[in-house]
C-alpha cells in the first residue's frame, strides 16, 4: 500500500486532488465528493471567473492560459462535474460560433485550416462534458483527415506541410480520442481506435522522449514535471495517458519510468519543476515546490504499472 503519511498529505490538498486520490489511489469513487469541485476551491474560483458573454479571459483563445479553451481543459482535469449549465452553455456557444470550414473549432476565422492540436484537446474536454454528437462529428472528421502515415499528428500537417508527427500533437489527440470512447460516442469509432493504436506505438517508438533516428533526448523540457501542461508533452502526462487508457506496460516506457522515479524527492513527493510562462487565473501550486498533482499523477502511474517505488 502506498505510504499512509503521503496519503494524508495530499488528502490535506483541493477538494478536486482529494476526489482523484480517493477514485484513483484508493478506488473509492466518492461521487458526493466529486460534486463539491464546483461548489468550493479550485473548481469554483474557475467557475466563478466566467464572463458573462460565456468566455473566459478576453476570448475563445485569448490570452494563454487564461482563455476560455485552457480553462476548460482545467475543468476537465480537476475531475469537475460532468453536467454544469454554465459550462453546456458555453460550449453549445463554441460550436456553434468557432466551426472553421473544415469542420474544425478554430479561433481565427480568417483561417480556413484549423489546428490540429487544438481540436484533439477540444474533443477531449468536449466530450467530457458531453457536447452532442452530432456537433463532434465533423471535428472527428477534421482529426482522422490529418492523421499522419508514421502514426501521429502534427499541427502543422494541414498548414505548413509537416511530414513526421509531433509527440505533442500526438498526445492531445489521443486524449480526446480516449475521453470520446469513454463517453459513449460511437460515430467513426473504429476509425478513431485504428488511429488511437498507431499513434500510442508512435510514441513508444520514440521511448516516449527520444528521436526514433538518434536515440537522444528531443526536448529537455519533455523531462521536467509541469502541471497544467497545457498543449506541451512530457513524459508524466504521457505515462498518465497510458494508464488512464489502461495500456499494458511495454519495455520502451522503462526509460520515462526510471526517470520518474529519479525525481522523487526524499520526503517521498514529487516537485513542480516548471510553469509554463502566460496568464494564470491563480497559482494552483508553486514552480519548485512539492506538488500535490504531480504526486498524485506519479503514484497512479506507478500503481497501474506495479512499478515498485516505495523508500526503504
Amino acid at each position: 500500500m502506498i505510504n499512509t503519511q503521503i496519503i494524508n498529505w495530499l488528502l490535506e490538498g483541493d477538494v478536486s486532488i482529494q476526489y482523484q486520490v480517493y477514485r484513483d489511489l484508493l478506488k473509492i469513487d466518492k461521487k458526493e465528493l466529486k460534486k463539491q469541485i464546483a461548489l468550493k476551491g479550485w473548481g469554483a474560483q474557475f467557475l466563478k471567473l466566467r464572463n458573462n458573454n460565456g468566455h473566459w479571459g478576453m476570448d475563445y483563445y485569448q490570452p494563454k492560459w487564461t482563455s476560455t479553451h485552457y480553462t476548460l481543459l482545467d475543468l476537465k482535469n480537476l475531475a469537475f462535474p460532468n453536467q454544469n449549465k454554465e459550462i453546456s452553455a458555453t460550449l453549445e456557444m463554441l460550436v456553434k460560433k468557432y466551426k472553421s470550414p473544415d469542420g474544425g473549432i478554430s479561433p481565427v476565422k480568417s483561417l480556413s485550416k484549423s489546428d490540429v492540436c487544438l481540436n484533439g484537446m477540444f474533443l477531449n474536454y468536449a466530450s467530457y462534458f458531453g457536447v452532442k454528437e452530432n456537433d463532434l462529428k465533423s471535428i472527428v472528421d477534421c482529426l482522422l483527415s490529418q492523421h499522419m502515415k508514421d502514426g501521429g499528428f502534427n499541427c502543422h500537417s494541414n498548414r505548413k506541410g509537416a511530414v513526421h508527427s509531433s509527440l505533442h500533437t500526438t498526445l492531445s489527440v489521443l486524449e480526446g480520442i480516449l475521453e470520446y470512447s469513454q463517453n459513449g460516442y460511437s460515430y467513426k469509432l473504429p476509425e478513431l481506435k485504428k488511429a488511437e493504436q498507431k499513434s500510442r506505438e508512435f510514441i513508444l517508438q520514440h521511448k516516449l522522449y527520444k528521436s526514433d533516428k538518434t536515440g537522444k533526448t528531443i526536448d529537455n523540457k519533455m523531462l521536467l514535471l509541469s502541471y497544467p501542461s497545457r498543449w506541451r508533452y512530457d513524459i508524466l502526462r504521457a505515462l498518465d495517458y497510458f494508464q488512464f487508457s489502461k495500456v499494458l506496460y511495454d519495455e520502451r516506457m522503462k526509460d520515462a519510468i526510471n526517470i520518474l522515479l529519479k525525481k522523487r524527492r526524499s520526503d517521498n513527493k514529487w516537485p513542480l519543476q516548471m510553469k509554463h510562462k502566460g496568464f494564470v487565473h491563480f497559482d494552483m501550486e508553486l514552480a519548485g515546490k512539492e506538488s500535490r498533482w504531480n504526486t498524485l499523477r506519479a503514484l497512479r502511474i506507478l500503481e497501474y504499472f506495479g512499478i515498485n517505488y516505495r523508500s526503504n
